[in-house]
């Protein structure tokens, strides 16, 4: 349904109801051979600390998580790999015995001490993940999980090694002949995934299960006799397994099921063995060997159906090859630090350029205005403001929005978000928030405006914390000015590695001290394409228009009282006030009180200030090199600029906006403290 109004259309999205989330979520499986690519596409979509343990009485190892899928949610499981259903092997019994029963064990299992396999509840729909260069192989398990009870989902992974095997798999045949879905995916490229999900949603809200494919003719005539034996209620009563399945468990001479039936049905079984023998007689091999033929030939069969021709494959554009190194996992990331550079390079060079031919005109031309009266100091005090609002609106937030949100459009921001996604989860965030950190680079503002876009709950919580310690432009250029004059260039480049090591360490901290764990997600991989320049334009507006809004009544306002304070001589006893901590905490003179003050409307004023108050530009006259790093660790990480403080008001609350400055506050004195005596012992 669509209504048009003026240029925007509003969509009605049909909702399944009630969603699934919560105790409801959708309960979903991994399961597959070997080497077919299970923990690569769990990792995907795994949340930032996904639970793990062991399947009872195995050593072997599952993890899970939830994962959110549009407005619903999902538990998935990765279970460890298992080769077969009916040939078991090794350890894979505890797999099987999830599968069928979860936490719920069925009455065969009353006598044995051991817990369920696992502690959680049976799936609701069984996700195999098939390696589609060794397809053939992939398909006999497929052809046994069909006979679990459940419906059950085809993720036919590597397809891109397909491809270039020059391989073509017509998936319309393959799911004709199985009755289920059939999704291609590549999990290590991240492709697919967001499909393959919407389709087992909409599985799971179906709720059909697919029919078992059937023996071969002389197969199902030989074992009618036993089918129709163990078609009793009794049986499925006790085992809760399909007839079809338990059937051929029996007939395959598997040991633990023959164990339990002769256990609680010892009366029944010398009939069942008797019926068992009768079947197997006339038949070219022993009945175990001729089922396991039977399913590799009917394996085969559906391989070589999958493998006719079918419709014409698309060619190999630009944008194929482009996604093989911007989503591969190492040359991925030497993408991402390419546009990392190019983000770098807008901030230090386009936004500098344009800074010098706006900003710096504006103060140039009004540097002459220098009122006395108490009216006029207050009407300057609103310029001033207003001049520092263009300050960070025109050279640094636009032209960064506009490259992020012109790469965003691309689908570039997309790739960059899968690569680093599992870097990022070492500190409790996706990768989603690859975005805002960049946007933080020229101004943490626009970053905090999209975190609250994308993210919500603990890792809201993390990313905007995490965001206010991200070098923007404004301190970028206190760095630049003081450690590159007076620290030279390694100055420079410990600042940044300190800001990085703090970043990893804070993400870390945040991540254990906040427990409530959010959901994985599954990122969707738009295709490549060229942006459209309207919708950016767009885009930029409703992102900077924060600005606006909330910035721009408490940059001026902050400003107007700051300078009132100073108008009235009131700079002295701020000084005296904030003694405790410029003087006998950082070690630095007591004239710096107020300027570290003004730090919090902006940090190049605070810079200007600190050059006012110490009479001179050269401020390693006046200060030792110990406290030069110490004054520049401190107004790097101290307390987000007021700008900040607002969007976080709007976006965290109060309270979370209040802890995020506590903990700027205490990382900055901690920081500028261990620097200060460090600076000491090895003698600057």
């Amino acid at each position: 349904m669509h209504q048009q109004k003026t240029t925007v259309t509003e969509h009605a999205i049909a909702l399944h109801s009630p969603l699934r989330r919560g105790a409801r979520r959708v309960r979903m499986a991994l399961v597959g051979l070997p080497g077919a690519g299970k923990a690569t596409l769990f990792d995907a979509i795994a949340s930032t600390a996904p639970q793990q343990g062991e399947l009872t009485e195995t050593h072997r190892v599952y993890r899970t998580c939830n994962v959110q899928i549009g407005l619903e949610e999902a538990s998935v499981v990765l279970l460890p790999s298992l080769n077969s259903v009916l040939h078991l092997q090794g350890e894979d019994l505890s797999t099987l015995k999830y599968l069928l029963w979860g936490n719920d064990r069925p009455p065969i299992t009353a006598h044995e001490p051991k817990a369920p396999p696992a502690p959680f509840e049976p799936p609701d729909l069984i996700i195999q993940v098939v390696d589609a260069t060794h397809l053939q192989s992939h398909l006999e398990l497929t052809l046994e999980l069909c006979q679990l009870g459940h419906p059950v989902l085809l993720a036919l992974n590597h397809m891109d090694q397909a491809r270039r095997q020059g391989l073509h798999i017509n998936l319309k045949a393959i799911s004709a002949r199985l009755g289920i879905p059939v999704v291609p995916t590549s999990a290590l490229l991240g492709q697919g995934l967001a499909e393959l999900f919407k389709v087992a949603m909409t599985c799971a809200h179906q709720g059909v299960c697919q029919l078992p494919q059937a023996a071969s003719p002389h197969i199902a005539h030989a074992l009618a006799h036993l089918g129709q034996a163990l078609r009793q209620h009794d049986f499925y009563a006790a085992f809760r397994v399909p007839h079809p399945l338990l059937l051929m468990l029996f007939a395959t001479e598997h040991c633990y099921f023959e164990q339990e039936l002769a256990e609680h049905f010892a009366a029944q079984l010398p009939s069942l063995m008797a019926l068992r023998t009768q079947a197997g007689q006339g038949l070219p091999r022993p009945l175990a060997e001729e089922i396991r033929a039977d399913a590799h030939y009917q394996a085969a069969t559906l391989f070589e159906a999958a493998l006719r021709p079918g419709p014409a494959e698309p060619g190999r554009g630009w944008q194929f090859w482009l996604d093989s190194f911007l989503l591969h996992p190492q040359w991925g990331l030497v993408s991402s630090l390419a546009v990392f550079a190019a983000v770098l390079f807008v901030v230090f060079e386009v936004s500098g350029w344009i800074d010098q031919h706006t900003t710096q005109v504006l103060i140039e031309a009004t540097n002459p205005w220098q009122p006395q009266t108490t009216v006029g100091v207050a009407g300057r005090a609103v310029l001033d403001g207003l001049i520092g609002l263009v300050g960070i609106v025109v050279p640094y937030m636009l032209p960064l929005l506009l490259l992020l949100i012109a790469l965003e459009d691309m689908g570039l921001m997309q790739r960059i978000a899968f690569v680093v996604d599992r870097g990022f989860h070492k500190i409790g965030l996706h990768g989603g928030v690859a975005v805002p950190f960049l946007l933080g680079l020229g101004c943490n503002v626009p970053a905090l405006s999209a975190v609250a876009r994308t993210s919500a709950g603990r890792e809201r919580l993390i990313a905007s914390v995490l965001i206010t310690f991200v070098p923007c432009s404004a301190r970028s250029a206190i760095i630049l000015a003081v450690a590159g004059k007076y620290l030279g260039v390694m100055g420079v480049v410990g600042m940044y590695a300190l800001t990085l090591l703090l970043l990893a360490l804070m993400g870390l901290l945040l991540s254990h001290l906040a427990r409530d764990i959010g959901p994985g997600q599954v990122q969707e991989i738009t295709p490549l394409t060229h942006p459209h320049w309207r919708n950016l334009l767009q885009e930029t507006w409703l992102r900077s228009s924060d600005v606006l809004t909330i910035v721009t009544p408490l940059l001026v306002g902050g400003s107007v009282v700051l300078a009132l304070l100073n108008h009235w001589g009131a700079d002295a006893s701020i000084n005296l006030l904030l003694t405790p901590l410029t003087t006998w905490w950082l070690g630095l003179p007591l004239v710096l009180g107020l300027p570290l003050l003004f730090g919090v409307l902006r940090k190049e004023l605070s810079l200007l200030m600190i050059f006012q108050a110490l009479g001179t530009q050269d401020i390693d006259s006046v200060l030792s090199q110990a406290q030069i790093i110490t004054l520049l660790v401190f107004i790097t990480f101290y307390v987000p600029c007021v700008s900040t403080f607002a969007v976080m008001l709007k976006t965290l609350g109060a309270a979370k906006a209040w802890f995020s400055v506590m903990v700027s506050i205490g990382v900055a004195m901690l920081l500028g403290l261990l620097v200060r005596f460090f600076s000491l012992v090895i003698g600057f």
